[in-house]
């Protein structure tokens, strides 16, 4: 099948024509970027919602829920699971697909899970333009669950338009060690498993964090070096009383916390509530629509440092070579010898 054929496909909506593009652009095999290429002005319309939060506190079980609700409406859901994989055999078990199985007869629900094989971030490196291709496909909505790893796995902010973040009580320390991370990443907060004790705590620490304000959580952001949602795009917590400087109301958005019990479905229709109301503030505001200028920007960066670094190691591969060598003997340090590799790639 050629790039024209899969992408006619893919517009068509054909299941294995979505399958086989999903995986060529996975495997990165050739012709994948002239595939995504076809497939870009034919993207844009579906609604991207992030799914991430701590391992165990339930991600899956509730994305199985959120495709309930929106098939419920008529939406076509596409889902990108993504899975830890192994270090050693690069291997992945793909639970997160096993827990919306009963979804995998329904022809409006498409369910792809990835393994990250290294890529760090709480994403797969393909996961972006796998999302892609679901929205080309015509899926009105498309869930990204990511692997679940703590405060660093941010990388879906710069992937969906919504994010969800699924807590549980009982997380101990985690919780408190996650939220610099987490608030910074939040559009929409979910305590699952809230028949649990500590249910109340948990949303009373969440309000705590928040209601510190879009300054400290603008300070910690400037720390870790990376600006997600937070302060720097239209945040403001709770009480706080800060305003964007030159913004009205509509500037502000403040992550509801929600309580649910995935499990039993509880809950859950408030939480797609809440999503549905920043979508409207995504769509409807200028501090929203900015918000996804500055998410695209982001996506174009990491593409472009991508390439800059993949180009960068297949022209200088002998020469990184030498390099290596020479750091290894301390006739170098790593450091000059960066500068000068640097250098050689702008020469050349």
């Amino acid at each position: 099948m050629t790039v024209v054929d899969l992408v006619d496909g893919v517009l068509a909506a054909d299941t294995r024509a979505v399958a086989r593009a999903m995986r060529s652009v996975d495997d990165a095999a050739p012709g994948y970027l002239d595939l995504l290429k076809g497939l870009w002005p034919h993207t844009g319309k579906a609604w991207i919602l992030g799914v991430t939060g701590n391992p165990g506190a339930g991600k899956s079980t509730l994305c199985d829920r959120l495709i309930e609700a929106y098939r419920s409406r008529g939406s076509r859901v596409g889902v990108v699971a993504v899975d830890p994989s192994s270090p050693y055999s690069g291997g992945a078990i793909l639970g997160d697909r096993i827990r919306m199985s009963r979804h995998a007869l329904d022809a409006g629900v498409f369910i792809r899970s990835l393994a990250t094989h290294g890529h760090l971030g709480g994403l797969s490196r393909s996961a972006r333009d796998v999302v892609r291709v679901l929205d080309a496909a015509g899926y009105d909505v498309v869930i990204v669950e990511t692997v679940g790893v703590g405060q660093d796995e941010l990388e879906v902010t710069h992937t969906a338009h919504s994010t969800l973040v699924v807590m549980a009580p009982g997380m101990g320390d985690e919780v408190q060690a996650s939220k610099a991370g987490i608030l910074e990443c939040a559009d929409v907060f979910a305590v699952n498993k809230a028949d649990r004790e500590g249910a109340d705590g948990t949303v009373r620490d969440l309000e705590l964090m928040i209601s510190l304000g879009d300054d400290s959580i603008l300070a910690l952001s400037k720390m870790r070096g990376h600006g997600a949602h937070g302060a720097a795009a239209g945040f403001v917590g709770a009480g706080s009383g800060a305003r964007a400087a030159g913004a009205g109301d509509e500037a502000r958005w403040t992550p509801p916390i929600l309580k649910c019990i995935a499990s039993r479905g509880d809950g859950v229709t408030d939480v797609v509530g809440a999503l549905d109301r920043h979508r409207a503030w995504v769509e409807g505001t200028a501090a929203g629509r900015a918000r996804r200028k500055t998410r695209l920007a982001e996506q174009l960066r990491e593409a472009l440092r991508e390439a800059l670094i993949g180009a960068a190691v297949h022209d200088l591969r002998e020469c990184i070579e030498e390099a290596v060598e020479g750091v290894e003997a301390r006739r170098i340090d790593p450091y000059t010898c960066t500068e000068r590799l640097v250098e050689a790639f702008r020469a050349r």
